[in-house]
């Protein structure tokens, strides 16, 4: 970008924001690091922006420093003027999130070498730049523990996914989740839908008429994998009678008696770990995948809490005794549940 770009975009981003270079200047000072984390689009019905969120706040606090968040709204034009708006506050770290910052993160490591980055939840190819620590998860692992218990509860033998987008990332969710229900049902048929479009996170209509044509041609479990437009897979689920299973965190309150279960990502644990490698001076250029035996990815029914929550599946102890079961061969190495990403 020139030179006379990146004026532009740091003034708006410093007029959406709030946040002027004094300001930043006032916080660093008064006492421990301070956090900036920049998000991808609104965050608005996104829950998984919003845990990036509460998650870098809590790491910040916990480390004894403060944080802020910058909003994008889904264009590279504002996601490029808020980390511009980041690098000029000057704090600590920089924290990004999702796949939208793979050539970013890189792009501004490489031009801001004493600045150090952090993306959440993916990481670019090749050679990661020093001042960056990406943190990733493995999906298909906890997606796959859904699967077992879309497999075992399933009374028509056909479940099913409405994902966000038809690439490999996504498919670590959909393909993984039908191993799953395969695996103790080899019998089951699988249909796997894409949001696709210009919002593939973000459209509950478009989510929700494809939930219901899964439904339609006889599927009775729906995994809703499209972020922002979730809610759209749980009206079809309710309307249509079948079991749905979230994402990102413990969905089971927006639809009860219609979600059974959540695939979910502890970035809190993630950005806790990688902020505090930043203020220990650890060796950056690194990515570290968080999966079921690091306790990153992992499913609401084997969180704490879980039996006062209200997902489906805390009334069959029986398939709930199976998920643990399942969980404990994969983190043994018994099961390997392949990874779509590296199958390219």
């Amino acid at each position: 970008m020139r030179t006379g770009g990146r004026a532009a975009a740091l003034a708006l981003a410093l007029a959406l924001c709030g946040c002027g270079g004094g300001q930043a200047a006032s916080r660093q000072s008064a006492g421990g690091p301070e956090f900036i984390y920049v998000t991808d689009a609104l965050i608005g019905v996104n829950q998984f922006l919003e845990l990036g969120k509460t998650g870098t706040q809590d790491a910040a606090a916990a480390l004894g420093g403060t944080s802020r968040t910058f909003e994008s709204n889904d264009t590279d034009q504002s996601r490029r003027a808020n980390i511009e708006a980041a690098v000029a506050a000057r704090p600590k770290a920089v924290v990004l999130i999702t796949f939208e910052f793979d050539d970013l993160s890189v792009e501004y490591a490489e031009a801001h070498p004493d600045q150090q980055f952090v993306l959440i939840d993916s990481c670019p190819d090749g050679k990661i730049p020093a001042n960056l620590r990406c943190g990733v998860f493995k999906e298909h692992e906890a997606a796959y523990l859904l699967g077992v218990e879309a497999g075992l509860l399933t009374g028509s033998g056909r479940v099913g996914t409405v994902a966000a987008s038809d690439i490999p990332f996504f498919h670590r969710w959909s393909d993984s989740f039908a191993l799953g229900a395969k695996s103790v049902n080899p019998k089951v048929s699988d249909q796997q839908l894409f949001v696709g479009g210009d919002n593939p996170v973000g459209d509950p209509a478009r989510a929700k008429e494809l939930a219901l044509t899964i439904t339609q041609a006889g599927a009775d479990q729906v995994f809703a994998v499209t972020g922002g437009g979730n809610g759209g897979v749980f009206e079809a689920a309710q309307e249509s009678g079948a079991l749905a299973y979230g994402v990102d965190v413990d969905q089971c309150a927006q639809a009860p008696g219609s979600i059974v279960d959540n695939a979910i990502k502890r970035i809190d644990v993630v950005v806790k770990d990688l902020l505090t490698a930043v203020v220990q001076g650890r060796p950056g250029g690194t990515s570290i995948a968080y999966g079921l035996a690091e306790n990153g990815s992992t499913v609401t029914s084997l969180t704490d809490g879980a039996a006062a929550g209200q997902c489906v599946i805390m009334r069959h102890p029986d398939v709930l005794k199976r998920v643990r079961e399942t969980r404990e061969k994969i983190v043994s190495g018994e099961i390997v549940v392949p990874d779509p990403v590296k199958a390219g």
